[in-house]
């Protein structure tokens, strides 16, 4: 049997901080499961924004040439995804919000005549929202729920929920609380364990 593949995406332009802390929990949970993970960071690929030609409308491809071309192959191919981002201003990153922007063409491929349509999307894949946070906001995660929820619709996953951690605001403070990491890799473990719904 082929093992579950996962693509986690890291959305802090911050190397080697909370969320990079926090994933590489969630990739240990993973593949004590018995699945793979790749996680790619996104501030190492260069990702331009959406600039809203129209031009996926008719073909599901972009225009656009960067390192986002890679991604989506790759997203097609992930049986699962992991977005994960620190919240800034009660959003995710604008790197991440780069990369699900530009998931506009893969939505496209999904509704245009002739394209795989939305039936054809396996209903077990499932999409993960990781996110980290300094404040204690009540609503500091929505903005990045909402967002997530869409962004993996239009990748072909189902929202499989999320983990949301308060209160880290230095560079090692996930580092400092055990608990959030097993909870990571708990999630890695579940994650797996998703194949219906």
């Amino acid at each position: 049997m082929a093992k579950v593949k996962v693509l986690a995406f890291n959305g802090s332009p911050r190397a080697g901080g909370n969320t990079a802390t926090m994933l590489a929990a969630l990739a240990e949970g993973v593949m004590v499961a018995g699945g793979e993970i790749e996680i790619v960071r996104i501030c190492d690929l260069a990702i331009q924004p959406c600039v809203a030609c129209g031009g996926c409308d008719e073909t599901g491809e972009c225009v656009l040439v960067d390192d986002m071309t890679q991604l989506y192959e790759k997203i097609i191919a992930a049986d699962r995804v992991v977005l994960a981002s620190p919240i800034y201003f009660y959003g995710i990153t604008a790197q991440a919000k780069a990369l699900v922007d530009r998931t506009q063409a893969l939505w496209n491929r999904w509704r245009l005549p002739g394209g795989p349509g939305r039936r054809s999307v396996d209903p077990a894949r499932r999409g993960l929202l990781l996110a980290v946070a300094a404040t204690s906001g009540a609503k500091v995660f929505d903005g990045a729920i909402l967002t997530s929820k869409y962004a993996f619709d239009a990748m072909g996953f189902a929202y499989g929920g999320e983990l949301l951690v308060r209160g880290l605001e230095q560079r090692l403070d996930a580092a400092a609380r055990p608990e959030v990491l097993r909870e990571a890799g708990e999630h890695g473990r579940k994650l797996l364990a998703i194949l219906s719904a």
